[in-house]
């Protein structure tokens, strides 16, 4: 089966505490009709420490155009791109001419020629290689990902894979909308990048195999997250329902792909769930009835970085690869949510 070989990570160079960010929207929204002394306790509830951006904190006091917000995009989601792969495939036998596909998953920002193009050309990848960009997943798009690159891999099982995910959700920040989903995201929301090489059965790589996967579509829930594509840049859709969405749906989700493998999640050791958020993580924990510390890895995650949209499962998963706790043979879930409403899942075996 195919195999997740190595994971890099790359953070951008601005790094703020909660009380930072906490103190500047408090100056920002003062004269706003919100009330915002107690909005404000979103920022403790939310269980961050800190998180990374690409430009620092005054950047925000004025409002930016789009097409500013989106150049700035594009030169810092190739620079982390660039560090994250080259984290990656450092301590590999891989090079950079040795990767056949390159899958680039991205949802806050905009770019023709796409992000990998510029990738190809800095890192001079072969002039062969093939290509996916992927917008519009939002928070699921580094789980997709690995889905996509494993369905790849099972009919090119000599060939090797590189998913890149980047997400600048700072870029997104709107100074005049004062609704209450743009403050909590602003409270939640971290950039950063991952990559991730992959490889099929013929390789001889090492690392732990992805047995299966499975998606999940519910419908008419579209206003449950995504985008307002505005004038000013894009807007976040963020539903208070999700963590309710978790709580009722996880474990027949999970369970559905487990019987396809005669298993249950009793079977499952360990939980690599994107973290997008503390009451998303709780939600979690009740529905699968978790008391012992599966979601510690995930909370940390969100802890250390905020909530970096599809990057974020994928820093959870780099996790796990070091972890000393895990052993061969030990069975672990790869989980996402994202615009749709969606679900994706993945089946490993360290």
């Amino acid at each position: 089966m195919p195999r997740i070989v190595s994971v890099g990570k790359a953070l951008p160079p601005f790094k703020l505490t909660q009380e930072e960010i906490r103190q500047f929207v408090s100056a920002l929204f003062k004269d706003s009709d919100m009330e915002v002394e107690r909005l404000l306790d979103v920022f403790a509830n939310a269980e961050i420490k800190e998180r990374y951006f690409s430009v620092p904190i005054e950047w925000y006091q004025k409002e930016r155009s789009f097409q500013e917000k989106n150049e700035t995009y594009v030169r810092s989601a190739t620079e982390l791109s660039v560090a994250a792969i080259k984290d990656c495939l450092r301590g590999t036998n891989t090079g950079v001419t040795d990767i056949d596909y390159i899958i680039f998953v991205s949802t806050t920002g905009l770019a023709t020629p796409s992000i990998d193009a510029r990738l190809i050309n800095i890192l001079k990848f072969r002039p062969d290689i093939r290509r996916t960009p992927v917008w519009g997943l939002g928070c699921a798009g580094g789980a997709a990902g690995l889905s996509q690159a494993y369905h790849y891999l099972l009919g090119h099982p000599r060939e090797r894979v590189l998913l890149v995910a980047v997400e600048l959700c700072g870029l997104t920040f709107q100074q005049n909308d004062f609704s209450k989903s743009n403050f909590v995201a602003t409270a939640l929301f971290g950039e950063g990048a991952a990559a991730v090489l992959m490889t099929g059965d013929d390789s001889g790589a090492d690392g732990p195999e992805i047995l299966g996967t499975s998606s999940t579509f519910w419908p008419d829930s579209l206003d449950i997250m995504g985008w307002n594509v505005l004038n000013s840049g894009m807007q976040v859709i963020f539903n208070r329902n999700i963590p309710n969405l978790v709580e009722k749906h996880a474990r027949d989700n999970f369970a559905a792909l487990l019987a396809r493998y005669d298993m249950q999640l009793e079977n499952i050791k360990h939980l690599i769930i994107h973290p997008g958020g503390i009451k998303v993580i709780e939600a979690y924990k009740r529905s699968l009835g978790l008391s012992n510390g599966q979601m510690d890895t995930a909370r940390r995650i969100l802890r250390d970085y905020g909530n970096m949209s599809s990057v974020s499962v994928l820093f959870v998963l780099a996790e796990y690869l070091e972890a000393k706790h895990v052993r061969a043979g030990d069975h672990g879930l790869i989980s996402a949510l994202g615009p749709g409403f969606c679900a994706e899942n993945l089946l490993i075996q360290f």
